[in-house]
């Protein structure tokens, strides 16, 4: 452990956090063993400081290029072999506040009135009931998800997957002032806690004991991802090759656009594959980092990992990615949560790679402007997968910008009579008391903002192209 580097001062203060979270009874030893290694490996200030001139640009047998991979097998009984070796995992801790909505992120309906999770049941359902496998799905709730997730996933009883919810961990907040646990202080409700990041997913499938019964099961992989990327399914053709090629871990990037400039990105560095993230580049190189001319990718967060090798590196307390520290405030009080990101992790695994996926394999939904993506025309549903029309022209999806008054779902909704056919649109930005009729088409460069105190209604089946609109005189 980091401890060893502590100053007296560190020393004193670990010393005493220790012993306040000893006194804790809402969570297992493994919790706290967890949490004051974190804070131990934090307070030795053991950042990775990236040295900018060690970076190398990966090489396409690090950053694999998706169209360079072997087809997958196209006997069915092939097939089945290989899915059964296959995991399903997604992270399910988000609650969809940003939303407006309360409850996981992932029951908002995205599309004829499924929800993401219902989305990514139909896709597995689906691959088992062709192939006559048995892919198992997991979600890995937060204890704010957790309740709601178990009472949901009721509903898939009849299924042909077996479902597994497992939390992951609960730590508490630290109180910036003098580093003591905020539930020892008397916040023991929800606002005394935190979920130290998707990084955790590797010691929680342990812990939960989760990861043995999938070994036990015969499974190798496991394909981790979050719940709100519709483009997150399973691919035969990336499973087949970590298999034939035995990587232990693979993170799935594509090519970076304007929109992502503070995505993480791959590198070599030291002769190891590891992830960048803007957190760890000295201020005189960001705009370098930024650029989509050094660095031409960025991490999806679809991840498959070999579950041996997770077991492995988890029971040798080898995992230790670098240290997110995200500040907050609990009423006036500020307090610290110290996270960990599971994309981090790919320099600890053996012959681990990135392969470089097209654009489609990456279609979150973390705002209501992207809803109105994939409830357009743009998109279809198949088997629960939502597929881009390929009469759009144009490989980039349309830039679309929602003022506030859209910002939660359900006012999206209401402003909306139908979602409006945008397979020809580029650029969308609305603001203000702006309400849409049905039938609409959106072509070009669109902009429609009310004024202040203006009612703006677009009438049904209007086609606007290439348009400014103010006023419901430029209608």
């Amino acid at each position: 452990m980091a401890a060893a580097t502590l100053s007296p001062a560190d020393t004193e203060k670990l010393s005493k956090l220790k012993s306040a979270v000893a006194e804790l009874s809402q969570i297992s030893e493994n919790e706290k063993n967890g949490f004051i290694n974190l804070v131990a490996r934090s307070l030795s200030g053991e950042a990775q400081h990236v040295e900018w001139s060690k970076i190398a640009t990966p090489t396409d047998e690090v950053v694999v290029p998706y169209d360079s991979l072997a087809p997958s097998p196209q006997d069915s009984s092939e097939i089945k072999k290989l899915l059964d070796k296959l995991a399903v995992l997604k992270l399910n801790g988000g609650l969809g506040t940003t939303m407006g909505c309360t409850g996981p992120k992932s029951v908002i309906e995205v599309r004829d009135g499924l929800t993401f999770l219902d989305l990514i049941v139909k896709q597995i359902e689906n691959l088992n009931s062709t192939y006559g496998s048995n892919v198992p799905l997991l979600l890995m709730n937060s204890f704010n998800t957790h309740d709601d997730t178990l009472k949901i996933v009721e509903k898939y009883k009849s299924s042909n997957i077996e479902i597994h919810t497992f939390n992951q961990s609960q730590y508490p907040r630290l109180v910036v002032d003098d580093y003591l646990p905020l539930p020892s202080k008397g916040k023991t409700g929800k606002d005394g806690w935190y979920p130290p990041g998707h990084g955790d997913v590797f010691a929680s499938l342990l812990n939960s004991g989760k990861l043995d019964a999938l070994l036990l099961q015969g499974k190798e992989y496991v394909f981790a991802a979050n719940s709100d990327n519709l483009g997150a399914i399973v691919d035969l053709k990336i499973l087949n090759h970590l298999v034939q090629k035995k990587n232990e871990y693979c993170m799935e990037v594509t090519p970076k656009t304007l929109a992502d400039v503070k995505g993480g990105t791959l590198i070599s560095y030291e002769g190891r594959v590891q992830l960048l993230e803007i957190a760890q580049v000295p201020n005189e190189h960001v705009n370098e980092f930024k650029s989509i001319e050094k660095f031409k990718i960025f991490n999806t967060n679809n991840l498959w990992v070999n579950l041996n090798a997770i077991k492995r590196l988890v029971e040798a307390d080898a995992l230790k990615m670098e240290i997110i520290p995200n500040p907050k405030e609990v009423d006036g009080v500020k307090v610290l949560q110290l996270e960990t990101a599971a994309g981090a992790a790919i320099r600890f695994f053996d012959n681990a790679i990135g392969i470089n996926v097209p654009r489609s394999r990456f279609l979150p939904v973390k705002a209501t402007s992207d809803l109105l993506l994939v409830q357009s025309d743009l998109y279809t549903l198949q088997d629960g997968s939502v597929i881009r029309n390929p009469a759009r022209a144009n490989p980039a999806n349309p830039a679309i910008e929602l003022g506030p008054e859209f910002k939660k779902v359900g006012d999206f909704l209401n402003r909306f009579k139908s979602i409006p056919s945008i397979v020809e649109l580029d650029n969308l930005k609305v603001a203000g008391d702006v309400w849409f009729g049905a039938g609409v088409t959106l072509k070009g460069k669109v902009s429609i903002v009310a004024k202040d105190g203006v009612k703006l209604e677009v009438p049904d089946g209007a086609k606007i192209e290439n348009k400014e609109i103010n006023g419901p005189d430029d209608l």
